[in-house]
Formats: C-alpha cells, structure tokens, sequence
C-alpha cells in the first residue's frame, strides 16, 4: 500500500470515528439532534466513501451516486445551516421544535438531490452558492469562537478558530485547486479534507461542551445565592 493511500485510509477512519462517537455525545449528553445527527451522516458518509475507494468502484457505481449525494447534502446545509442552527443552543439558548429539526433534515436532503440531479447543469454557480454558504457558515464559527475567548475559554477558542479556518480553506478550494503532484482521484485533497472535517467535528463538540457548562454554571448561580441567603 503506497504512503498516500495509508494516510487516505487514516484520514477517513479518524473522520468516521470522531463522527459517531461525538455524534452520538451530542444525542445523549445533550439532545441536540441537529448536531448529532449531521454528524453522523457525516461518518456514514464517510464510510461510504471508504468502501467505495477500497473496492476502487468507478462513477457508474451506486456507491458514487451515494458518496456525491452526501457531498452535497452535507456541504450545502449540513455543515452550514444544520450546524448554526445546533450551536445556537449554546450561543442563542435556542433549542428547536422537533418540527424544525425534521424540516431541516428534509430541506438539507431536497437540496442535495437537487444539486445530485442538476448539479452538472448549474456547472460554476454551485461551486459558487457552496463557497457563499460557507463564508456566510464561518462568520458564525468566527462569533462562536468568540464567544468562547469571552468565557475564558481560551483553548477551545483558538481550537475552534484554525478548525473553521481549515474547513474554509478546504470549502475555497475544493472544485477550484489542484494540487500539484496529486492524482486523478485527488487522494492528497482528501486526506487533508477528510483530516480537517474530522478535526472541525472533533473541535467543536467540545467547544460546544464548553458553553454549555459555562451556560450551565450561570444559570444556577442566582439558586445559589438565594439558597445562601436563606441558610443566612
């Protein structure tokens, strides 16, 4: 196996592995479904594509049609809208209707079949409409960063930061760049595609923990003054 499709293999294991473990966090510690579960398409994704490159499946495979479909679900509104809206738990207290999550899935699933059936028709303007998504999707991230530098939360801040500046550096280039010296299969892309999805998915979990307990931490704080002055 060459050195390159080793570092593929591991891109992909480490992106599959932070998806479902921390997506599944994100249910159980939280109830936060938007996160949880785009996270774990994002895995299934993911492995996907890894049985796909494994059995080095061509464009005419299902697995392809799959792998694109996802592509697009998750670049579009996954983790762009999706994602906003599940970190708004911690930044805006915002916690949606069981409703909204399932419109949003659907709306996310419509446009990616969408761009899946007419994608090569729009040619440039949806390489263009993913690219604004994302600028849009990273001024959030950039606030959100913020707001963990304002908590003290200094680490998780510049964590948080360079994974939102790698994922736009991944987005920006993504239908626009080749790397010199890569294959046809954009392998080297990949491997710092997959590497930098699974450091954003990673890092912001636990950004998100992070406000979460400072959210947590404050709201009980007036208990614990009322309690002193009674026990006064």
């Amino acid at each position: 196996m060459a050195l390159r499709d080793l570092l593929f293999l591991l891109a992909d294991v480490w992106m599959i592995i932070v998806g479902f473990t921390f997506g599944w966090k994100f249910i159980r510690n939280y109830g936060n479904y938007l996160l949880g579960l785009e996270w774990i398409i994002v895995a299934t994704s993911g492995s996907n594509f890894l049985v796909y490159a494994a059995v080095g499946a061509t464009e005419e495979s299902p697995m392809y049609t799959v792998a694109y479909f996802f592509d697009q679900f998750s670049r579009s509104v996954g983790i762009t809208l999706i994602l906003v809206m599940g970190l708004m738990r911690v930044t805006h207290r915002y916690k949606p209707s069981v409703g909204t999550d399932v419109g949003v899935f659907a709306f996310a699933a419509a446009v990616g079949l969408s761009l899946l059936l007419f994608g090569e028709r729009l040619g440039v303007g949806v390489a263009i409409f993913l690219i604004v998504v994302n600028v849009l999707t990273t001024l959030f991230l950039i606030y959100f960063s913020k707001r963990l530098w304002a908590i003290g939360a200094k680490g998780m801040a510049i964590g948080a930061g360079l994974a939102t500046a790698a994922g736009c550096v991944i987005a920006s280039t993504y239908d626009f760049v080749h790397i010199p010296g890569d294959d046809e299969a954009h392998t080297l892309f990949y491997i710092a595609a997959l590497s930098t999805w699974g450091f954003q998915m990673f890092m912001y979990y636990f950004a998100y923990r992070a406000l979460h307990n400072h959210n947590e931490s404050a709201a009980t704080k007036p208990d614990l003054r009322e309690q002193s002055r009674a026990g006064a």
